[in-house]
């Protein structure tokens, strides 16, 4: 099922989206994170008992999750490709010495929803760089699980554009004023219950600016597995429900062009990953 958090008549709520994905479903948890922290048969209980459908032009859909109860994990330079292109842009940057994950966090104070605005922050951002990313949503508490059972503890996955500064990220030697301005987190347009995607996923994964494709791979290029950065993560921190976890982006990012590509006002990014959807939002 495909589970979205949306505004209708002034109310945020949660719902399911029909089978034809032109309506949602109303669903009785006061948010995504309580909906997704309920056992599973309620879950399925309530969506069996949903009978009232809103079509989606009367609603406006949020991102899945607007406030994350924590900081986004992220992993940088998670693709082959993308980590070649990464070193012909700044090699003192993102040179990657050692074959071990990189792990960065992205504050998110309210995700940016499918068609909200990415924020250009003209005066202090000068190179807008979009990245299409598959993000792992935590459906229980994890803590020491075993690759093996990693699987065990995803709800589901969802689109993120890892919306980054490129001279703020290159410039302060770390990632997380650069990766974490208001407006750089757009997530959505839903979340694909773990059930509906055979694991590890194996999805299309691509983007396009102003209709341009500019990314275009498979989530089982990771460097780092899913199992692994779950094990790796949980053996020393705890997950909650409702964790985010980028996995990282492929090639094509706009810093990978030569010349770059960077975004600037008034661009449109479409992310798309198979099997979730198409996030698509205008920089302003």
């Amino acid at each position: 099922m495909k589970l979205v958090t949306y505004l209708y008549q002034d109310k945020e709520s949660v719902g399911v989206l029909t089978a034809d994905e032109a309506a949602v479903r109303p669903l009785p948890f006061a948010d995504m994170n309580a909906l997704i922290e309920a056992p599973r048969e309620q879950l399925l209980s309530a969506v069996e008992a949903a009978k009232i459908s809103l079509p989606l032009s009367a609603v406006t859909l949020l991102a899945p999750i607007p406030r994350p109860r924590q900081d986004v994990i992220c992993l940088g330079i998670n693709y082959k490709a993308h980590a070649e292109e990464a070193e012909r842009y700044s090699s003192e940057a993102f040179k990657k010495e050692r074959p071990i994950p990189i792990y960065f966090s992205k504050r998110v104070s309210e995700a940016v929803g499918p068609e909200g605005f990415i924020e250009s922050h003209p005066g202090l951002v000068e190179r807008l760089d979009y990245e299409s990313e598959l993000a792992v949503i935590i459906g229980k508490t994890a803590k020491h699980v075993k690759a093996a059972d990693a699987a065990d503890y995803i709800f589901g996955y969802t689109v993120l554009n890892d919306v980054s500064a490129r001279l703020l990220q290159t410039t302060h030697k770390q990632w997380y004023f650069g990766k974490g301005l208001d407006g750089f987190t757009p997530i959505g347009p839903c979340i694909t219950t773990a059930d509906e995607i055979a694991f590890p996923p194996a999805l299309r994964i691509s983007s396009r600016v102003n209709g341009e494709l500019r990314q275009d791979s498979t989530t089982d290029l990771l460097i780092t597995g899913i199992a692994d950065i779950i094990e790796e993560l949980s053996s020393g921190m705890t997950l909650l429900p409702g964790t985010i976890i980028a996995t990282g982006t492929p090639a094509g990012v706009g810093m990978g062009f030569d010349p770059p590509k960077f975004l600037k006002p008034g661009d449109v990014v479409e992310c798309t990953i198979e099997g979730i959807g198409t996030l698509r939002n205008t920089v302003r």
